[in-house]
């Protein structure tokens, strides 16, 4: 892996040690610095949006470094779709400069595939980029703490109103959780609907705190109706 990470710029070819050149990596579409505490949405001097005041999320806090925008996109589809596992430290990388105004979690959970998903991919891509996040901060992952139990469709392909409905129910997890601090691991958050999924059950088992760590923001579109994440994906 060092030979890959440690000779070429995955996007532009010329020489990097860390995957990305330094020019690539300053002109990546980062986040604006000022976003919604709870979604990560972008906002102005305030904590939280209107929507999530209005309705809290079941997640405490999102920690997201990217906007869905070229050439970020690229990178999750490499290593989402095509399996270029050697992208996970990279992304894992970028979102790690974001986390050091997160305490540390007690224990680090990739977002789940479901058993078919997983045997059609091979591998988790969340747990791909969690293992070296868990790695570097020192955190224990534990990616058998929740399933999966539901095989939904893409949430990508549906409306923003019918991504609550379609994972509800999707996730299922035991033990005692009580009092402690989880980090959920993810590629790419669109509403957050998912993620609020599973921290509903997580806080069912006793959790404490739950946040986001997520690579990739997409933002709402023109048109888009910016909705109560728990109302949403």
């Amino acid at each position: 892996m060092q030979s890959l990470l440690g000779q070429r710029c995955l996007l532009c070819g010329a020489r990097s040690r860390h995957g990305l050149c330094a020019a690539c990596g300053d002109s990546l579409p980062y986040l604006p610095p000022h976003r919604c505490e709870a979604c990560a949405l972008p906002i102005a001097g305030a904590r939280l949006c209107g929507a999530c005041l209005a309705q809290p999320p079941a997640f405490d806090r999102t920690f997201a470094v990217l906007r869905y925008a070229f050439p970020a996109d690229a990178l999750v589809h490499a290593l989402k779709y095509q399996a270029h596992l050697h992208v996970a430290p990279i992304l894992a990388e970028l979102l790690l400069t974001r986390l050091d105004a997160c305490p540390p979690p007690d224990l680090i959970l990739p977002m789940p595939l479901h058993p078919e998903k997983l045997r059609e991919r091979g591998f988790n891509h969340a747990q791909e980029i969690a293992r070296w996040i868990a790695g570097r901060r020192g955190v224990p992952l534990q990616p058998g703490l929740c399933r999966r139990i539901r095989d939904t469709p893409p949430q990508a392909g549906l409306p923003w109103k019918a991504r609550t409905r379609n994972v509800r129910g999707a996730f299922a997890c035991e033990g005692d959780l009580a009092g402690r601090h989880i980090a959920i691991v993810d590629d790419v958050m669109t509403t957050g609907a998912t993620l609020n999924e599973l921290a509903k059950i997580l806080r069912r088992q006793g959790a404490a705190r739950v946040d986001g760590w997520i690579v990739v923001r997409t933002l709402p579109q023109a048109g888009d109706r910016h909705t109560p994440v728990s109302g949403s994906r």
